[in-house]
């Protein structure tokens, strides 16, 4: 198989949406010369993630780890595609034996999520719509143990990390403010990525000033993220790489629609023109820096 155009640096065709032709939409992206690799949430979705890469010789790989929001049991609703979480723990070995597989290539997709904060319900059978949500505090505290474990893990295992960051609508930085310094104190020492970043320029900084990338996703596209591509017309390409997040974020003009890995030349073209040079100069910067991180 020939080097990729472009790597996908963050998708998820091991989910319940793509159950029917996971591996058709693979071997789509393949044909176009992308990469990919999938990022698993919780216990499942790993396993599935390596079960995934394992039928491809070469350009499909695995990052593991448990998403803050698997911490908590919640109905869970994005972009319209429903799901259950079950509240897990993060079981160390259980994680290590899996990172362990030769087509692992990092661990996560593991940090902060506030946006649900205030919408999460006690994980009791008796609980009722109406009841008082978890202590948001200690909500927070189990989000930043289990991510100090997982960094902790790809340390051990010497495998770069995924970070998912979102903050909560009322304070759009919090989180991000948050895992900085959980990173400061916690470092990542084979390195990571932060996924689907959409801060600002100064948050921006503070994470290239930890060496750490950042990823972007379709969102870039959007006509209301003019914000967005200012920070990547600020963030240096030689720090940069793209991601679809598929089946979420689908780039237009496939907004509204079921996002796929092969989607992912739409982002990098839009970073192109946001950049003002050439898509083959992002594609071949982003893909390097995809190869060094994830060792590829």
């Amino acid at each position: 198989m020939r080097n990729p155009t472009l790597i996908d640096i963050h998708a998820h065709v091991n989910f319940a949406a793509f159950r029917e032709d996971g591996d058709v939409v693979l071997q789509r992206a393949r044909e176009k010369n992308i990469w990919v690799i999938n990022v698993g949430t919780q216990t499942d979705t790993s396993r599935r993630a390596i079960e995934s890469a394992e039928k491809f010789d070469r350009g499909v790989y695995a990052i593991v780890g448990l998403h803050p929001i698997h911490l908590e049991a919640q109905e869970v609703d994005e972009e319209e595609t429903h799901f259950k979480t079950r509240g897990e723990e993060f079981d160390y070995k259980a994680y290590k034996m899996m990172a362990q597989n030769e087509k692992v290539v990092g661990i996560g997709e593991c940090g902060l999520d506030y946006y649900r904060l205030p919408e999460l319900t006690p994980n009791t059978p008796n609980s009722k719509p109406n009841d008082r949500p978890n202590d948001v505090d200690e909500i927070k505290q189990r989000q930043e143990e289990a991510l100090i474990q997982q960094i902790e893990l790809a340390n051990e295992l010497n495998k770069p990390v995924m970070f998912h960051t979102r903050a909560s609508k009322e304070d759009p930085e919090g989180a991000y403010f948050d895992l900085i310094e959980i990173i400061k104190q916690h470092p990542p020492a084979a390195g990571g990525d932060i996924h689907c970043f959409s801060g600002t320029k100064e948050i921006a900084q503070k994470f290239l000033d930890l060496g750490l990338y950042l990823s972007f996703t379709g969102i870039v596209t959007f006509k209301n993220a003019e914000s967005l591509r200012e920070v990547v017309r600020y963030v240096p390409l030689e720090r940069m790489m793209v991601e679809t997040d598929a089946p979420y974020l689908a780039p237009d003009p496939f907004r509204g629609k079921r996002c796929e890995p092969a989607h992912v030349e739409y982002t990098a073209r839009k970073i192109a023109e946001v950049k003002g040079i050439s898509f083959e100069e992002v594609a071949e910067r982003t893909t390097e820096n995809a190869k060094i991180l994830f060792r590829l």
